[in-house]
């Protein structure tokens, strides 16, 4: 199977053997390991003033970036960054991603209209409107959805260059949900439903993406039937076994090695975490992509991300699971 056949197998929670997918939301170190900086940092304000040939010199940099990094690392998926984020040049950084890397990759994109947790400048506002003016903020939603799933239909349209959209509106902090679960049921649930079932409609696999403890509206976000959660933060409290008693075996999971410990922890708290994770996210035999618990973001040091590579690669195999994993689930 190729990495995007692996992948999809695993979005929809199919045994695979083997070895378990990986991949990284967002992999920020590609000055230090390819000496280029990130697509999603090259922002052209000059873009519409450049020549044809300067932006085709400039896209297909951004493709092959995505497609370096995915094979540096055996990565099965890339996220890609749109950069100008319109659906010409989306389509045009796509068919570049799809030219150099044919079916090997499972590609996806942002693509979540829902209200995540509001930055410090706007969060008391958006906390008195929820109250005061519900169904205005309601009717803001709606307008974010259509315009969500317009655009995604005009790149479908283009032709069916992706395979999937993640959902990357946060709506937890460490300890708790922004959102009560009465607030979530109002002014998300409906609308993140709609959009997974959109997508759906198109052909289109979900991943939703939250940070922090979301354990208390969980099940209401598994009720809108996503094919993967991301990112599992143990940083949140979130613990991959706990999550499968609440929604059960046919939702995939993403993630869940914490990026605090691959920061700040020592050697041996990182790898010992790394091969929880592992662990916890190989028991069932299915349903489950490697990952950290956020991204490899700047600041991570590229050495312990390369080492939790090495141990994915090394007992990150299903058919090994019991050699590696055995005597009721520890370590050997």
């Amino acid at each position: 199977m190729t990495h995007r056949e692996r992948f999809i197998k695993t979005l929809k929670c199919e045994p695979i053997g083997g070895q378990v997918p990986t991949f990284e939301l967002v992999y920020f170190l590609t000055m230090e390991k390819l000496g280029k900086v990130h697509p999603s940092h090259r922002f052209y304000e000059q873009w519409n003033q450049m020549s044809y040939q300067e932006r085709s010199l400039h896209m297909d940099e951004m493709a092959q970036i995505y497609v370096d990094v995915a094979r540096a690392y055996d990565h099965s998926a890339i996220f890609v960054h749109p950069n100008p984020n319109d659906v010409e040049n989306t389509q045009w950084l796509l068919e570049l991603i799809r030219e150099k890397s044919g079916d090997e990759y499972y590609i996806m994109m942002h693509g979540d209209p829902t209200w995540a947790i509001p930055d410090g400048d706007t969060m008391m506002d958006f906390s008195v409107k929820m109250f005061e003016e519900p169904e205005s903020l309601n009717e803001q939603t709606k307008i974010r959805l259509d315009r969500s799933i317009k655009k995604a239909q005009k790149l479908d349209d283009l032709g069916h260059l992706h395979d999937g959209y993640t959902l990357c509106s946060d709506y937890c902090f460490n300890t708790n949900p922004f959102y009560s679960p009465e607030q979530f049921d109002e002014f998300v649930v409906p609308y993140l439903k709609e959009t997974i079932a959109e997508y759906r409609k198109m052909g289109y696999y979900t991943i939703k993406h939250t940070d922090g403890n979301i354990m208390p509206i969980l099940k209401q976000m598994a009720d809108c039937k996503p094919d993967a959660f991301h990112s599992l933060d143990p940083q949140g409290g979130v613990s991959i076994p706990e999550v499968r008693k609440i929604i059960g075996e046919d939702i995939a999971l993403i993630g869940n090695v914490n990026c605090g410990l691959l920061q700040t922890g020592t050697i041996e708290e990182c790898r010992g975490d790394i091969l929880r994770s592992l662990r916890e996210g190989m028991a069932t035999g299915r349903g489950y992509v490697f990952a950290t618990s956020n991204c490899v973001y700047t600041g991570l040091d590229l050495a312990r991300y390369e080492m939790m590579i090495d141990l994915w690669k090394q007992y990150g195999n299903y058919d090994d699971y019991e050699r590696n994993f055995g005597n009721g689930g520890t370590f050997a």
